[in-house]
């Protein structure tokens, strides 16, 4: 097998990322201060239109210094200490877990989210939205647009006024997402990804990392990566003398990321995996696999 490589060679070890900025006139971020391996310096939250009474787009994890930042970012970045509705990506606790926690501080506000049974409790009550519901504020109009594949709820949101996009965690300011085995669909998110490409964007806001001022060279760097880790995982299986388990598979191909992440290059092996043998490509037995 040639060396394994990447497509996608950033990383977010050791990224910095401000507690609060304003972006554009209808954009302002606020950190969540939860880092970890999985969420770099910690999600990405968006203040998110003009007007005194902005939109919250996520969350955060719950952190409590959070809801202080918060605070502090829209009295000097929206004059207030005022929000309209929470908006929602997806399910996983660093994008909803500090919905609670912002309504304590702030008072009872309307959640936006596309339903995931057994997944949504944290955030309490929602409205539910789905593909090409449309939220508006005043100074921005965001249409979400359905993006499976990282998690079955997944919402990006394409801000009509900037050609910008909220991408929460299908493409990330640096580094790759991890497609969970057993929640995710790699096939689906190679589909949101194209979906993606689609679309007329001039910038996207990331849920962690930095914004990306190259937004169809980000998803075609993307869904290039993908398309290498699929090449190598089945060269794997063919030049291996018997079938092989998903963390032997990450050994040979993972060869330039830190072996604290391989649990998680597992699960992403794994749903390459999961997405070959649908195809017919590759055949499992007793939690090793082979090719067909």
């Amino acid at each position: 097998m040639s060396t394994p490589g990447r497509v996608v060679t950033d990383s977010m070890i050791g990224l910095k990322m401000p507690d609060y900025s304003r972006i554009t006139p209808r954009v302002a971020t606020v950190l969540g201060h939860n880092p970890s391996p999985f969420t770099g310096p910690g999600t990405n939250t968006y203040i998110v239109g003009t007007s005194k009474r902005p939109l919250l787009l996520d969350t955060g994890q719950g952190v409590a210094i959070y809801a202080d930042l918060l605070e502090a970012a829209l009295k000097e970045l929206s004059g207030s200490i005022e929000l309209e509705r929470i908006v929602l990506t997806h399910a996983h606790v660093d994008h909803l877990g500090g919905v609670r926690q912002v309504i304590e501080r702030f008072g009872e506000l309307e959640v936006l989210k596309m339903p995931w049974e057994g997944h949504d409790a944290p955030a309490g009550a929602i409205s539910a939205i789905g593909d090409d519901a449309v939220v508006q504020t005043e100074g921005a109009t965001l249409r979400a647009v359905f993006t499976p594949g990282h998690s079955p709820d997944h919402l990006c949101y394409y801000l009509e006024e900037e050609c910008a996009l909220f991408t929460g965690d299908v493409v990330l300011g640096a580094g790759t997402t991890v497609i969970p085995d057993d929640t995710g669909d790699l096939g689906e998110y190679m589909d949101s990804l194209r979906r993606l490409l689609a679309l007329d964007l001039e910038t996207i806001y990331p849920a962690h990392g930095p914004v990306i001022r190259n937004p169809k060279e980000k998803i075609g760097d993307y869904i290039a990566h993908r398309e290498l880790r699929e090449r190598q995982v089945l060269e794997a299986l063919a030049q291996s003398a018997g079938p092989l388990e998903a963390m032997a598979i990450v050994k040979k191909i993972y060869v330039d990321v830190p072996e604290y992440l391989h649990l998680a290059a597992a699960s992403s092996v794994r749903s390459h995996l999961r997405k070959l043998e649908r195809e017919g490509r590759v055949v499992e037995h007793e939690k090793r696999w082979s090719v067909s």
